[in-house]
């Protein structure tokens, strides 16, 4: 059976995508209320793919993502408000290893789960398929997209 770490601040949320995942897709699942929580949960639980938020306290979904990445890469899709189309914390989400996204339909706390059920479970579904590697690089990688101490680049010398 596959195992899903459901990780939102929202009880509402965690129950509905708890619900939609056990009940209507057959996966196993823990829910963790935030990053600090999802890495605990990583280790005892050991799942094959975690749903993350952004927005959480004490950890966000980004460096909770960050940390997965570079110590025990699980597939992760983003479950957000914040995560649509081109949207840059979506680019920078899928940039960190993100395998997918789905945007909440009615912002931070969705009362209309039920209109994404079915991305939800084809997304998650999809995501256990996929392989994931450890990010060669992930680091250097963090601190230019977070813009610190990103790779000075120089101009090659121009040739007469």
């Amino acid at each position: 059976m596959t195992k899903v770490l459901i990780v939102d601040d929202s009880a509402l949320m965690r129950r509905h995508l708890k619900e939609i995942l056990e009940v209507r897709g057959g996966f196993e699942v823990m829910v963790a209320r935030n990053g600090i929580e999802a890495l605990a949960g990583l280790e005892s639980f050991d799942p094959d793919v975690i749903t993350l938020d952004i927005n959480m306290p004490e950890m966000d979904g980004l460096t909770c993502l960050s940390r997965i990445m570079a110590t025990k890469p699980k597939p992760v899709v983003m479950v957000s408000s914040l995560t649509e189309t081109g949207a840059e914390v979506t680019l920078e989400a899928l940039a960190l290893g993100a395998v997918d996204f789905i945007h909440k339909p009615d912002g931070t706390i969705s009362l209309n789960v039920s209109r994404i059920e079915r991305e939800i479970l084809d997304k998650v579904a999809a995501a256990a398929k996929a392989r994931i590697r450890r990010s060669i690089g992930l680091s250097s990688r963090l601190r230019t997209v977070s813009g610190r101490g990103a790779p000075k680049r120089t101009r090659p010398a121009e040739s007469s």
